[in-house]
C-alpha cells in the first residue's frame, strides 16, 4: 500500500495489508501515545485507501418518542423522570407531524430513540402505551416505523436492549439499527462506576444483541464512549469485541467513537470531558483495528475543531438535523450542514449525504425498502444532492 517504512513494527504490518492482534493494538498505542504522528499517518492513510475522498453525513430527524427509562447511567441526561420540562413522549399524531415536516426539509433518515423498557419500570409509560393502542414501546416503534416510511422517511432505532424477536420486527421497517456497546469492560458496572445502576449495559447483554441482529442480517451502528472512566486498553478491547462480532456476521456498518462531556444534572457533572488528544488517538486505533470499517465522530461534541479528526482516519459525522435537537446531548447543537461541508472541503474531502444505511450494507435489507430509497439514490448508493440539498 505504501512505500512509507514506520519506527512502529505493528503499524507497517496494518499498511502491509495485514490484520493486526489485540496484543499489537496494546503496543501501537504504548508506542505512539507520546508521539502520534505515525499512528495519525498510518489512519488517514488507511482511510484514503479504503473510503477515497468522501466524508458522509445523514440528513435526519431524531424523533425522542419516550425518554423515560429503566436504567439509570452516571453520565446520561436524556433519561427523564415524570413530570420534568424534558419528558418526551410522543403521540401517533406528533410522529406523523414530525416525520411530515422532515420530508419537507429533505430528510432521509428517521432516528428513533426510546430509553430502556419504560413501561417496566412506569405506570405513566404503561398508560401512555395503552392509549396509543400498544403492549410494550418496541410494538409501539414498528407502528411509528410504518408511519416514517409512509412519509418517505427510513427509518433507524436505537431503543436499547431488543430481543431477537423485536429486531426481526423492525427489520422490515428499518434500514438499519443503532445499539452502542459503550465498554466491553465489566469494570465500568462496579460500584460507583458509570453503569453500576445501569442493567442494560451489561457488555454481555450488549454483546449478545449485537449478535443477535447479526443473525438476522439486520445492519448495526455501535460504538464506543470515551472518557467515562475506562483505561486505553478497555478500549482496545471493546474495538476488538466488535471486530469479533462483524468478522463473523458482516452486519456492524459503523462504529461511532462519542467523547463524553459532563452534563449539569448528572452524577458525573463534575467529571472533565474527554482529552481530546486521548479521544483522537482512539478514533485513529478505531481505523487501524478496522481499516475498512465506516468510522464516525459526532461533530457537535468536538465543535471548535471536528474537523481535525480528518486527520485521525474517520470518513463520517453521523446524523445532523436541520430541524430537531440532539436529545441526548442538548447543549450541543447540531453545526449547519454548510458550514460542514465547508470544513470538510477546506480539509480536502467531499461531503455525501447518505441514508441510515451504507451503500455497501443494502443487499441486507428487504428490497421492498431498497425499492423506497432507489428514487432519490444516485448511481453510488448515496442520496442524490438534487434532494438533500
Amino acid at each position: 500500500m505504501s512505500d512509507l517504512v514506520l519506527a512502529c513494527e505493528p503499524l507497517n504490518h496494518v499498511l502491509e495489508g495485514k490484520e493486526i492482534s489485540k496484543k499489537q493494538a496494546y503496543e501501537i498505542f504504548d508506542q505512539t501515545k507520546n508521539n502520534t504522528t505515525e499512528l495519525y499517518k498510518t489512519a488517514s492513510l488507511l482511510r484514503n485507501k479504503h473510503k477515497s475522498n468522501n466524508v458522509t453525513f445523514s440528513k435526519k430527524a431524531f424523533f425522542n418518542l419516550v425518554n423515560l427509562c429503566r436504567d439509570v447511567c452516571r453520565y446520561c441526561t436524556y433519561k427523564a423522570e415524570p413530570g420534568e420540562q424534558k419528558l418526551s413522549m410522543m403521540s401517533k399524531k406528533n410522529v406523523r407531524e414530525l416525520a411530515e415536516l422532515a420530508r419537507k426539509y429533505h430528510c432521509t433518515e428517521a432516528l428513533f430513540v426510546t430509553g430502556e423498557r419504560p413501561e417496566e419500570k412506569y405506570s405513566l409509560a404503561r398508560e401512555w402505551l395503552r392509549e396509543n393502542g400498544f403492549a410494550s414501546t418496541a410494538e409501539y416503534l414498528v407502528h411509528a416505523s410504518e408511519i416514517a416510511l409512509e412519509s418517505g422517511l427510513f427509518p433507524h432505532t436505537n431503543a436499547g436492549n431488543l430481543t431477537k424477536s423485536e429486531i426481526n420486527s423492525l427489520k422490515k421497517t428499518n434500514v438499519s439499527m443503532g445499539l452502542m456497546l459503550e465498554n466491553s469492560s465489566e469494570r465500568l458496572a462496579e460500584k460507583k462506576m458509570p453503569h453500576n445502576l445501569a442493567p442494560s449495559k451489561s457488555p454481555k447483554a450488549r454483546l449478545q444483541v449485537l449478535e443477535n441482529a447479526g443473525e438476522l442480517a439486520m445492519p448495526m451502528t455501535t460504538g464506543v464512549l470515551v472518557g467515562i472512566g475506562e483505561t486505553p486498553y478497555e478500549i482496545i478491547d471493546s474495538l476488538f469485541a466488535i471486530k469479533q462480532l462483524h468478522d463473523r456476521f458482516g452486519h456492524i456498518q459503523e462504529i461511532i467513537l462519542q467523547n463524553f462531556q459532563p452534563k449539569h444534572d448528572t452524577m458525573m457533572k463534575n467529571a472533565p470531558s474527554a482529552e481530546e488528544n486521548y479521544f483522537k488517538t482512539m478514533v485513529a486505533l478505531a481505523r487501524i483495528i478496522m481499516p475498512k470499517m465506516n468510522i464516525q465522530i459526532p461533530p457537535n461534541l468536538s465543535p471548535n475543531s471536528y474537523q481535525y479528526f480528518l486527520d485521525a482516519g474517520i470518513n463520517d459525522w453521523g446524523g445532523i438535523s436541520p430541524l430537531t435537537a440532539d436529545y441526548v446531548n442538548p447543549e450541543f447543537g447540531w453545526p449547519q450542514i454548510d458550514f460542514v461541508e465547508k470544513n470538510t472541503k477546506n480539509a480536502g474531502f467531499a461531503l455525501k449525504a447518505r441514508f441510515p444505511i451504507y451503500p455497501e450494507m443494502m443487499k441486507m435489507i428487504p428490497s421492498e425498502l431498497y425499492q423506497k430509497m432507489a428514487p432519490i439514490m444516485d448511481k453510488e448508493g448515496f442520496v442524490a444532492e438534487e434532494y438533500w440539498r
